[in-house]
Parts: structure tokens; C-alpha cells; sequence
């Protein structure tokens, strides 16, 4: 149980002292783009998902 607890004030502290952390500006951007970026992927996926279930659809009526 020691060495857990250990670890996990070692963590906190590389937290504190070793990371570099974004400004608040920079995380309200960086956010702001990851959620851009993530609808337009799922806008994207969305369509060939689309074509793709039209096409499957239009073969098996074909073969019927």
C-alpha cells in the first residue's frame, strides 16, 4: 500500500512541477478545434456510411 501512495504523490508532483500547462486562451482554442475537427469527422463518417448502406441496398435488390 505504500509504494501506491507513493506513487501517487510522486504523479502529483511531476504534475506541479514538470508539466507545462496551457493557458486558459490555449485550452478554450484547443477546444474549441478538437470539437470542430470531431464533427466534421463525424459528418464525414456519417456520409460514407450513407453511400456505402445505399450501394449495399441497391446490389441486394439488384441480385433479387
Amino acid at each position: 500500500m505504500a509504494g501506491f501512495v507513493n506513487y501517487i504523490k510522486e504523479s502529483f508532483n511531476e504534475l506541479k512541477a514538470n508539466v507545462s500547462w496551457p493557458t486558459w486562451a490555449e485550452a478554450q482554442n484547443l477546444t474549441v478545434l478538437v470539437a470542430v475537427f470531431s464533427i466534421i469527422f463525424s459528418l464525414a463518417i456519417w456520409g460514407v456510411d450513407t453511400v456505402f448502406s445505399k450501394v449495399i441496398s441497391a446490389y441486394f435488390d439488384l441480385i433479387n
